[in-house]
């Protein structure tokens, strides 16, 4: 959960006339999650946002499972992967999905995006694994930076501008809004002691920018796993202000502080985001555990009730071999998964770790798509011989 945030102009009371220089009315809008039951923001446009010029073309935007794929440990080894495409919507290349969340890559060539894009059927969680730039939404400018999870709700309009260099983009689309884990807040939704990270590390829009000339602006929407194409003659930056719960925000993984113990904490104490289910965690460099005995490397793990998908960001994983910066495993429910052959004995005696990766636990199964099989590692189902 965010914290009440406000930019720009807006009047003393909800839903009252708050009135231009020129005595036309602002364009309140609400936009609110859960129906009337969840966040929400009101916005107030120059224009009504309701105003379409035309509505262009819409085409299919759908990853496939790939239903033939059998149970397996899975390897998807996209860590030489440099660029999939030029756009910032037609590079990313969905790997694993299920009916609550999917992961996709994006290695976007451009530096910009010449229309506007708006997920109309999921919330984003993007994790920037390379690359620097500004999102610009109807809620202003956000700075961006390598190591951030940028949580964008749904119905956010918005582009991206990147500065120059590598540019390396993990995308979690989550059919469920995305929240902060609910034991870590109080009745009142404030962040608790104890928690990894506080109001003080999210980081909401800064600078309100308000796009008033008129012209042609395409919106590109993703609704039903159709993307529609939509015209307006005035941008849907307009506002003079907004105020409330709702809007996007980033999240440095490097501003998440690690919980360790005297011997191996599971899994739980790294998680950063919650939704209907699965959750997101963070591996980040921390002490190992200080009991005299103990084992730094994780135990063996039958998954009950969830499967695990971990994609290295940086460092040496103790507990794993053959694995490379941007590669992604999986560990379905089914099958009990743990170090490789060598990795315990090799820990212990271990005294930190600087690994970074992102952890997605589904409590039911997620599956491979048609585009993630080019990314299969054959020989990984057999790597614990």
């Amino acid at each position: 959960m965010t914290y009440y945030h406000r930019l720009g102009e807006y009047p003393p009371k909800r839903h009252t006339q708050f009135r231009q220089p020129d005595g036309e009315l602002y364009a309140e809008e609400l936009v609110s999650s859960r129906g009337f039951s969840g966040i929400y923001s009101n916005l107030y446009h120059i224009t009504p946002p309701t105003r379409v010029e035309k509505v262009g073309k819409s085409v299919s935007w759908k990853s496939e499972i790939a239903t033939e794929y059998t149970l397996k440990q899975t390897h998807l080894n996209t860590s030489k992967v440099d660029t999939t495409g030029d756009d910032f919507l037609e590079s990313r290349i969905t790997l694993l999905k299920n009916k609550d969340v999917s992961m996709a890559i994006c290695h976007p060539s451009s530096r910009g995006m010449d229309y506007y894009y708006k997920n109309g059927q999921a919330d984003e969680v993007i994790f920037i694994h390379d690359g620097n730039g500004y999102l610009y939404s109807q809620f202003g400018k956000l700075r961006v930076n390598q190591g951030d999870y940028v949580v964008i709700p749904r119905t956010t309009i918005y582009k991206f501008e990147w500065d120059e260099g590598p540019l390396k983009l993990l995308i979690i689309e989550s059919n469920h809004p995305v929240e902060t884990p609910k034991r870590y807040r109080n009745e009142l939704g404030q962040l608790l002691e104890h928690a990894p990270y506080c109001e003080r590390d999210i980081r909401p829009p800064s600078e309100l920018v308000t796009e008033k000339e008129k012209g042609e602006y395409l919106v590109k929407i993703k609704h039903d796993d159709m993307l529609h194409d939509y015209f307006y003659e005035t941008s849907p930056f307009d506002l003079v202000g907004w105020d409330g719960y709702l809007y996007p925000y980033a999240l440095s993984i490097h501003d998440f502080e690690p919980i360790t113990g005297r011997i191996h904490q599971p899994p739980p104490v790294h998680q950063t985001f919650q939704a209907y289910g699965y959750v997101i965690c963070s591996f980040v460099p921390r002490l190992f555990d200080y009991h005299p005995q103990a084992i730094p490397a994780p135990y063996n793990h039958s998954n009950i009730d969830s499967d695990e998908v971990l994609y290295y960001v940086e460092g040496n994983f103790m507990s794993r071999k053959g694995i490379d910066r941007g590669s992604f495993t999986l560990h379905p429910g089914g099958l009990p998964h743990g170090p490789h052959p060598g990795t315990v004995e090799a820990s212990i005696g271990a005294k930190e770790t600087e690994e970074l990766a992102v952890m997605l636990d589904t409590f039911g199964p997620i599956y491979v798509t048609k585009e993630g099989l080019q990314y299969i590692d054959e020989k990984y189902p057999m790597s614990w011989k």
